[in-house]
């Protein structure tokens, strides 16, 4: 008999995750392992031991073998996504060279060699030299050769997380296509490493030889050695099928397969994503990132440590709540839903722009965020409602830059992260979108889309429809309110989508009189 489970690993920021699928979706087993927080040792950096992702691993596996009541031999593959643009750097017998720099580092490299020649020229006739040069400056590859340049010369593989866990666990330098998220010669349109006259080259230097081999998502990428089923109990042999980053495979554990399908993650970067098989730039010259799905793409907009907001007001105006839960033995979630929902729609007048840790080009580098409206009637639940309506107002208007770019509209919503699991933050998402918001049927949504790649890879499903459609549902659904949706909409356009371009030279000026970026 053939097996009949799936097993997804899942190294988040936070933690990482054994999770046992199902072919239905259903979640038969999971152990969580917390992973220790980065650690930094000047202000931006973030940096982690690699090895302690591997024993993170090896833990929640472990683990699992003794919470799962179920036959090892009922799996039927193993699918790895992890948290993206996390890089290591190998040597030629596999062991790291460095810390990992983790993807909230914000280090960055001045004055590196510009990109020259016919490229750079075209990059100055279309004003986009500046953007080039911040691409440069942030890529990890090139703070390393810069500052460590030892290092950079004993490197044998250059790895994202996906790629070295996949290494440990199958002896392999391979990795999917699907997990290849940051500052490396990528072709995102045609989803292979560039070619060798690409820009991308001459912006990240490297030697080639030094990338993994890439394979599709659902493609397989190795076996489990001896070595990796002793340390984690996985078994010796089992199938490896690559999936894709956390917040592609999110996008189709959410059931986000067709383009009019919008995909919200609440999580630590807030996004909104749609699977689409047409390349399309949604800011221009930022590409859409490979999907879960072989030959698709996934359009992002991200409001980058989003969801981040929401922990920060927790941690500095939310102890009471976290007291109270406590002592009652409930959900602190549930009471921070009692807060927002003590505040009127609209947060009687205060707004919020969210922009703690600007992007690129939307908005540019000198935004930063900002709350007005403040009178004497508010409240630190007033300031929890604005910082959710300002999360869901960004992701409106990345949702209506995307339908804009794509000429296809977005018609329903599915919301997953941590912050889904708050009635009151769907609710509000659904009347600032004037659509229905519907939770995935499990909140493990990003090992779902990974055990989803693998279900297809092994062929316990034909297809990314059939797959999809057996192993993802919907959960509980929130409609529009009438009367909230009409002031969110005037709030909207009347005030949100006014208050970058006003406040922007403000930006500007405290940042040239501070010094603060």
């Amino acid at each position: 008999m053939p097996g009949d489970l799936l097993l997804a690993i899942d190294n988040g920021t936070q933690s990482v995750r054994a999770l046992l699928f199902d072919l239905e979706g259903n979640l038969v087993a999971k152990s969580q392992i917390p992973i220790e927080p980065y650690f930094s040792d000047a202000p931006g950096l973030a940096e982690q031991d690699p090895q302690l992702f591997w024993d993170a691993v090896c833990q929640a596996c472990q683990s699992l073998w003794k919470i799962a009541e179920v036959k090892k031999d009922r799996i039927a593959a193993v699918a790895v996504t992890t948290q993206r643009s996390t890089v290591i750097n190998v040597d030629a017998q596999g062991k790291p060279l460095r810390p990992a720099i983790v993807w909230l580092d914000q280090r960055s490299t001045h004055g590196l060699k510009p990109v020259s020649g016919l490229w750079g020229l075209a990059f100055r006739l279309s004003g986009m030299t500046r953007t080039i040069r911040y691409l440069q400056s942030e890529a990890e590859c090139n703070w390393i050769r810069t500052h460590q340049p030892e290092i950079w010369e004993k490197t044998h593989k250059y790895l994202f997380l996906s790629g070295y866990l996949t290494y440990l666990l199958t002896g392999q330098y391979i990795d999917s296509i699907g997990c290849q998220v940051g500052y490396v010669p990528f072709d995102y349109k045609k989803q292979d490493w560039a070619s060798k006259s690409d820009w991308k080259w001459q912006a990240v230097p490297l030697r080639p030889e030094i990338l993994p081999a890439l394979v599709p998502p659902a493609a397989p990428l190795g076996e489990i050695t001896p070595a990796a089923a002793e340390a984690t109990g996985i078994p010796a042999n089992l199938p490896v099928i690559a999936a894709a980053a956390d917040k592609a495979c999110e996008v189709i554990g959410a059931g986000c397969l067709d383009p009019h399908i919008g995909c919200l993650s609440y999580g630590t970067t807030a996004t909104i994503n749609t699977t689409h098989r047409k390349y399309v730039e949604v800011i221009p010259l930022i590409p859409p990132y490979p999907a879960a799905v072989p030959g698709a793409y996934s359009l992002e907009v991200q409001i980058y440590r989003g969801y981040w907001m929401v922990s920060w007001f927790k941690h500095e105006f939310g102890l009471r709540e976290e007291r109270l839960a406590m002592e009652g033995n409930v959900e602190p979630e549930t009471l921070f839903d009692e807060l927002v929902n003590a505040v009127p729609p609209g947060s009687e007048g205060l707004m919020l722009q969210p922009y703690w840790s600007p992007g690129l080009r939307s908005p540019g580098p000198e935004a930063k965020g900002a709350i007005i409206g403040f009178s004497d009637v508010h409240t630190r639940a007033h300031i929890y409602r604005a910082i959710l309506e300002g999360l869901a107002y960004a992701l409106r208007e990345g949702a209506d830059r995307t339908s804009r770019r794509s000429k296809i509209p977005i018609t329903t919503l599915r919301v997953a992260g941590g912050g889904s699991q708050s009635d009151a933050a769907m609710q509000l998402t659904a009347d600032i979108f004037g659509l229905p918001a519907s939770r995935p049927h499990v909140y493990e949504a990003s090992g779902l889309g990974a055990a989803i790649d693998a279900a297809v890879g092994v062929g316990l499903h034909p297809d990314f429809n059939t797959a999809i459609a057996a192993m993802t549902h919907i959960g509980r659904t929130f409609d529009p309110d009438p009367k909230a949706r009409a002031i969110y909409n005037d709030l909207y356009s009347g005030v949100y989508l006014q208050m970058y371009k006003r406040l922007r030279p403000l930006y500007e000026q405290v940042g040239q009189i501070t010094g603060h970026p």
